[in-house]
């Protein structure tokens, strides 16, 4: 397994990948695999490699080169907001789960996110009830912030969104 930034040639593996997640774990994203199926390549291209530097991806490949998982780090265009990044599109296969990859993945967008000068906050959501990813956040750092209700209807029930951050100087997001 090994780890790397996306380029532009990536696009058509990353979108199969994510057309997975949001079809297998559709309850851990705010889009439906219909929506993102429909969007044109140019948009896939723009989530992991956006020239203006505002969204930058990651993906884990296996032996055979095949991508397994994904992650996006988003940076804010907006003056008030520079100092803030999302990470977006978290996802692993679901054969190659508990080897490590989610948190490697997540290390490296949170890596990129340190280098970028100004950015002071890593921000993300998770499905409330989403438990294996909550823990693997809060052992990177990320700390809960606050609960959206019925953040996503899932077509039998409504969900929240936990929100969570890690702030990068090393203080709490709690004082």
């Amino acid at each position: 397994m090994h780890i790397r930034s996306l380029t532009e040639a990536d696009a058509g593996a990353y979108r199969a990948l994510m057309l997975q997640a949001y079809t297998l774990a559709a309850d851990a994203f705010t889009s439906t695999a219909q929506e993102r199926a429909a969007e044109p390549l140019s948009w896939w291209v723009h989530r992991i490699a956006d020239p203006a530097r505002l969204c930058h991806g990651f993906a884990a490949f296996d032996a055979g080169q095949s991508m397994v998982g994904t992650v996006a780090i988003e940076y804010s265009p907006k003056p008030k907001t520079l100092h803030k990044a999302l990470v977006i599109g978290m996802y692993v296969a679901p054969a190659q789960r508990g080897l490590g990859l989610a948190r490697a993945l997540l290390e490296m967008a949170v890596a990129h996110a340190r280098a970028r000068p100004g950015v002071l906050l890593v921000q993300l959501d998770v499905t409330e009830g989403n438990l294996s990813a909550t823990r693997l956040y809060e052992s990177v750092g990320f700390e809960p912030f606050g609960l959206e209700p019925m953040a996503i209807y899932t077509g039998t029930e409504f969900k929240a969104k936990l929100h969570m951050g890690l702030r990068l100087d090393g203080r709490s997001n709690r004082g």
